[in-house]
């Protein structure tokens, strides 16, 4: 290469996708692997739990093919910051503290006898975190290989949603024919996998239409799945993700407000079109079973958090009545553990979004971490545990980001005067 290439970036030759190292090609195969066979996977093998076409052979399914990528994943972590220490970021270091704390708590309590599904549960927790955490930082997720998957993979949960649905209502455990019924996933298992593939795909969605398409199908396929929580983090990304990509700001305001008015105007006429199922259920909270149940959880956590304010009580209640919200940490971790979740979740979007979010240029990376802290912030704070994987994956692609921002492709343009285009005169005669 001569020397005014040399010095000018720009001119290098692109490295094509298939020149990638052979060990990064590798990695890369893991990684599209873990979370396709975590997500769609998940949906896909208790679909057929469900119709019975199988029996549970892989019990629950999502911690024993956790449990399989664990090792692989790990090595990947390893050997990408050995190969570029500079990936390591602070928020790879909180996360790996908390990750420890917990574990510590975890540890003291199980020893003290305290419940084993609960022990165990957390275990799994602290694991699916780790995993997410791994995968956001560095999976393609603007390559194709990830696209064509991806938008398929959507494509195909749709399918089966609107094809299994009874009365606006896709439930397979309804139909009563799974060989297996106490291991078929609930509402909510089937909504997680759909909702943690549509977030990566849609942030790098540069097509309008595209979007419009994926948004529309989205929120049908989550409506008939009749998960409360994920449809309404749904309906609250999409404009998030809408106002960054739109060009011109004021203008997608004024439309959204025309919408807001014209939903508004015709309400009555669009519910009495929809099918009747629990998502109709947000608009009066208080009719809903559910939703008291979880009221008297959180009154019963904010109970044990009054008696034990600082080191909380560990798995003091029974498996699967635990506050639906991110006061579960106090009650298990302490006020230690609920603070320091609740910085780690929330510190790093705050510069994100003042750097990225108002930006001409567009980064998918920025968005998908700040589409995903949105969610598990909402999430964290109405309806999901404390260990939620979707922390892992915020915190992922939230160190991403700080990496390729610095280093990477998606830096931060230099604004400074041009280097001299030949630093030596021998240079610029030869």
């Amino acid at each position: 290469m001569n020397a005014y290439a040399a010095t000018n970036p720009g001119l290098r030759p692109n490295v094509r996708p298939h020149s990638r190292p052979l060990s990064s090609r590798r990695e890369q195969a893991a990684l599209l692997a873990a979370f396709f066979l975590l997500f769609p996977g998940f949906f896909f093998y208790h679909t057929l739990l469900g119709t019975g076409t199988t029996g549970a052979f892989l019990g629950g399914y999502f911690a024993p093919i956790s449990v399989l990528f664990a090792l692989p994943l790990t090595l990947i972590y390893i050997k990408r910051m050995r190969r570029d220490p500079r990936r390591f970021h602070l928020v790879d270091l909180h996360l790996g503290l908390f990750l420890l704390y917990f574990a510590a708590v975890i540890v003291v309590n199980a020893a003290a006898g305290a419940n084993r599904t609960i022990v165990g549960n957390h275990i799994l927790g602290c694991l699916f975190i780790f995993n997410m955490f791994v995968i956001a930082s560095f999976l393609d997720f603007a390559g194709r290989p990830f696209r064509i998957v991806g938008l398929l993979s959507l494509a195909g949960m749709s399918a089966v949603a609107f094809s299994y649905s009874v009365d606006g209502v896709f439930y397979l455990g309804a139909m009563g024919i799974a060989k297996d019924a106490d291991a078929l996933a609930t509402y909510q298992g089937f909504a997680r996998s759909y909702l943690i593939t549509f977030l990566p795909v849609i942030a790098f969605t540069r097509s309008l239409p595209l979007r419009l398409l994926l948004h529309a199908g989205g929120a049908a396929t989550l409506f008939v799945n009749t998960a409360r929580s994920e449809f309404a983090a749904l309906m609250f990304v999409i404009p998030i993700i809408e106002f960054y990509y739109s060009r011109h700001k004021l203008h997608f305001i004024l439309c959204g407000l025309i919408l807001f008015f014209v939903i508004h105007l015709y309400f009555d006429r669009i519910l009495a079109a929809l099918p009747d199922n629990r998502i109709l259920e947000l608009l009066d909270l208080s009719h809903s079973t559910s939703a008291n149940k979880r009221h008297y959880l959180t009154v019963h956590a904010v109970q044990t958090i009054l008696a034990h304010p600082l080191l909380g009580d560990y798995a003091s209640y029974k498996p699967g009545y635990y506050s639906h919200n991110v006061l579960s940490a106090w009650v298990d971790l302490g006020f230690f553990g609920i603070a320091y979740l609740s910085l780690v979740t929330i510190v790093p979007i705050i510069p994100m979004f003042i750097r990225e979010y108002f930006a001409p240029r567009h980064c998918g990376i920025f968005l998908l971490g700040f589409s995903m802290a949105c969610v598990t912030v909402l999430l964290l704070i109405t309806s999901h545990y404390f260990t939620d994987m979707l922390i892992g994956a915020t915190l992922g692609a939230s160190s991403r980001y700080f990496y390729e921002r610095k280093y990477a492709k998606n830096r931060t343009p230099d604004l400074r005067p041009p280097a001299p285009r030949h630093p030596h005169l021998h240079q610029a005669m030869s």
